[in-house]
């Protein structure tokens, strides 16, 4: 099992290697994460996806993308995304996040960076096997992957050149310039209100607080929701407050009923049977499965 840290904000704190190579590059498999999924952030670096096996499903802001084995993806700076396998298969993929600064050097960074990073209508770009381009972009991140994982002597400076290489060939074929800079208004608006949920899940939260975060009437709210994630605030609160809970429960020492309590749940009865509806297990059978699995 493994998890990455968000901050209040839905914000990814993404490990970089170094100050001097500020690229995270790794191997997921998707069920692995404590979720089952991964949940729903962001980040300010660029991110790239290979699939190496089986399906996913991508959601970049409220769209969903399915990517197939030797696949791949690009994500924007400061998008919101989340991803799950696309049943049955096991779904295992490369991800390299990439500061965009390290795209290309300072001195080129405001004519072949900051124009495509900061662009509302281009939150990703799918990357198939049916181009020349296309496998060429695939195979470098596949290259860098083994390029980090090796150390090799001067394995810095290839990473280098391998990242502006991808980049390179996503100018060339795929990103245009846009005078529009900026994240989208849903966009703003959804983190505003996600970050509000998430620093105030542990109380009780109602639609009208959740509404009034995002600057937006009560069925404006929803259907902001329903746009971007499929579902209601409240069922994203509830969805959510399940997520810590699991958290919570693999500490050995922890209490279902406390547990309950800690997130949000206003009675252990409710708290178990919405853990159950989402995890198909109650919250003392995970535990006692997490437990066992360590």
């Amino acid at each position: 099992m493994f998890d990455f840290d968000l901050d209040g904000k839905l914000q990814e704190l993404t490990d970089h290697r170094t100050i001097e190579l500020p690229v995270a590059c790794y191997e997921t498999t998707i069920s692995k994460n404590v979720n089952g999924y991964i949940p729903l952030h962001w980040h300010e670096e660029v991110q790239f996806v290979l699939i190496t096996e089986g399906e996913g499903v991508f959601q970049v802001n409220e769209e969903k993308i399915e990517i197939k084995e030797g696949e791949g993806l690009f994500i924007n700076s400061g998008r919101l995304h989340m991803a799950e396998e696309q049943a049955p298969s096991t779904c295992v993929y490369i991800c390299l996040n990439v500061s965009p600064h390290f795209l290309a050097p300072q001195e080129l960074y405001p004519a072949y960076v900051y124009p495509f990073v900061r662009q509302a209508n281009v939150p990703y770009i799918f990357i198939g096997k049916g181009s020349e381009w296309g496998r060429d972009l695939l195979k470098a991140i596949r290259d860098v992957h083994h390029v980090i994982e090796s150390e090799a002597f001067h394995y810095e400076l290839e990473t280098s050149l391998l990242i502006n290489q991808i980049w390179k060939a996503l100018i060339d074929h795929a990103l245009k310039p846009d005078a529009a800079e900026g994240e989208s208004v849903t966009q703003r608006r959804m983190k505003k209100m996600l970050s509000f949920i998430h620093q105030h899940y542990s109380e009780k939260i109602s639609l009208d607080a959740i509404a009034k975060a995002g600057q937006l009437s009560r069925s404006e709210c929803c259907r902001y929701f329903k746009k971007v994630l499929k579902k209601t605030p409240l069922t994203y609160v509830t969805d959510y407050r399940i997520q810590q809970s699991i958290h919570l429960l693999q500490h050995p020492d922890s209490n279902v009923t406390e547990v309950g309590y800690q997130v949000g749940f206003n009675s252990s009865s409710y708290f178990i049977s919405k853990f159950r509806d989402r995890m198909l297990k109650t919250p003392l059978a995970y535990k006692k499965a997490v437990l066992q699995e360590e």
